[in-house]
């Protein structure tokens, strides 16, 4: 467990420009916090003590805002940033060196039974807001824009965007007329639909003629 909280603590000050020393991540990071607590609600979730490890987990979930289900397996090096909701169902497996920023949800659509929530892969970066839900795979070295929505499989190597979450590039390689995203500047798909209504009214203005304005 101690080799687990020092490699954590490492990745922070890796992938953490803000972080300064590791005594300040591990008292002050709410993301260390509720992996701290993860780890031990985890092990009475596995020796079916389930109302301690849930009273556990609750207690992070009002402390840190970061809520994971006892049930959910964790790898090492997890980084959490900023934290501020982000949810993880029961049955998320997550692999080594992921980070998720602030308000990911690795949820369920309601329709399973069982395995309900996804698993992801070694070293994926899921951006704020990203919503991942159902019981699929998202393979390793992906990345998930921020306020995605993906609701099927993610292969190894890609990028994936928009809600619901479309793939733009794999294994390094542009997909269709896909360009290059990072999370500062990600297509607006609000903006593409305003202006796709505002060519339309203008094309049915041009059709009415001025006598028509005038009655």
């Amino acid at each position: 467990m101690f080799t687990n909280l020092r490699e954590t603590i490492a990745s922070y000050k890796a992938r953490d420009p803000a972080a300064r020393t590791s005594f300040e991540i591990l008292m002050l990071y709410p993301g260390v916090r509720a992996i701290i607590s993860h780890r031990c609600a985890n092990w009475f979730h596995r020796k079916n003590l389930k109302y301690i490890a849930r009273m556990i987990s609750q207690r992070s979930r009002r402390t840190t805002g970061i809520e994971i289900h006892p049930g959910a397996t964790i790898g090492k090096r997890l980084v959490i940033d900023h934290g501020m909701g982000i949810v993880i169902g029961e049955t998320t497996e997550i692999g080594d060196d992921c980070i998720l920023y602030q308000g990911v949800t690795l949820g369920g659509t309601g329709k399973d039974v069982g395995k309900r929530h996804p698993t992801i892969g070694n070293n994926v970066l899921i951006g704020s807001g990203a919503k991942v839900l159902g019981p699929f795979s998202v393979g390793d070295n992906s990345r998930i824009a921020a306020n995605s929505v993906v609701l099927s499989a993610i292969p190894q190597n890609s990028t994936a965007i928009g809600a619901p979450a479309r793939l733009v590039k794999e294994n390094g390689k542009r997909v269709d007329y896909a360009t290059e995203v990072d999370q500062i500047n990600v297509s607006d798909p609000v903006l593409f639909e305003i202006l796709a209504l505002k060519t339309e009214l203008d094309r049915l203005s041009a059709l009415v003629e001025p006598a028509d304005l005038k009655k």
